[in-house]
Formats: C-alpha cells, structure tokens, sequence
C-alpha cells in the first residue's frame, strides 16, 4: 500500500496571489501519480496547503473515484483557536473523506510532528509545499529524506 499511497506536508499561510498556480501544479501532480497507480492521499488537515491538497483530491476523486483521501489528525483538537470558517472547511472535509485516523487523542508537544512522521511512514511519495528552511515543514521533508521518500517540492517548480 505504501507504493500507492503520497502524502502532503506544507505550510500553513500562502500568499493569496500564488494560490492559482500552486493549485494547478497540485491538480497536475496529482494526476501524474493517479496514471502512475497511486491511489491513497494522506493529509494532516491543518491549514493552508494541507486544506488546499485534501479539497483538491476531493475534487478529483469525483472523476476517479478510487482514489481516497485519507486525514491523519495529530489529535481531537486540532481546530482549537481556529476560526469559525476555518472550522466549518475542516469538518466539511473530514465528512468527506474516506478514513480519518487520529495519532494521539490530546494535544501534546510534539503530536504535529508525530502526525507528520505518520503521514511519512505510510508513503512512497511526499508532496511539499516549502518556501523556508524551518519549521514543521521543513522538519517533514527532511525525515522524508532520511527515509528515502521522494519529496516533491511544489514551491521550487
């Protein structure tokens, strides 16, 4: 399973402006990997590119409908301080996807990167949207690395 399945790794602002053309370099990836045989997609549902991956599988799985998107949630509270709107694409999301799987039930320090490192261990491909060298990003695709997954760094197309 681990040969079909990518996951997605990003950051959680995106300028407004790049938000058209990182879209389609996403929908243009993700088709490749669809006609390569991938058919599992792990997002980690937090803000910014993760919402931005998990809707645009959502939106291809209408035309292939054996692809599945799978959310590994880092715990049951992933949404606390975030906004009203914010929750409410979450949720839509989370009915929508195929399996839901939470990597601890409470926050804890450090329960993003174990959420990340899950989404890593299960894959053979990491599709990343990273413009800084630090962070949770930039922590994921350098455990992808480590671990001899290809990293697709959409930001640097």
């Amino acid at each position: 399973m681990r040969g079909k399945t990518a996951c997605f790794t990003g950051h959680r602002k995106i300028p407004p402006e790049s938000i058209p053309e990182l879209s389609q370099r996403l929908k243009n990836t993700l088709l490749r990997l669809i006609e390569e045989g991938y058919m599992y997609f792990g997002a980690g549902g937090a803000l910014g590119f993760d919402t931005l991956a998990a809707q645009c599988v959502l939106s291809l799985r209408k035309r292939y409908s054996h692809i599945k998107l799978i959310l590994v949630l880092p715990c049951t509270t992933q949404t606390k301080g975030w906004s009203k709107d914010d929750i409410a694409v979450y949720e839509e999301i989370k009915s929508q996807a195929d399996k839901v799987v939470y990597t601890s039930h409470d926050y804890f320090r450090g329960c993003m990167f174990k959420r990340n490192r899950h989404l890593v261990n299960g894959s053979s491909v990491c599709i990343a949207y990273l413009t800084q060298e630090k962070g949770g990003t930039a922590y994921t695709v350098n455990y992808a690395q480590q671990n001899n997954v290809q990293v697709i760094n959409l930001a640097a197309q």
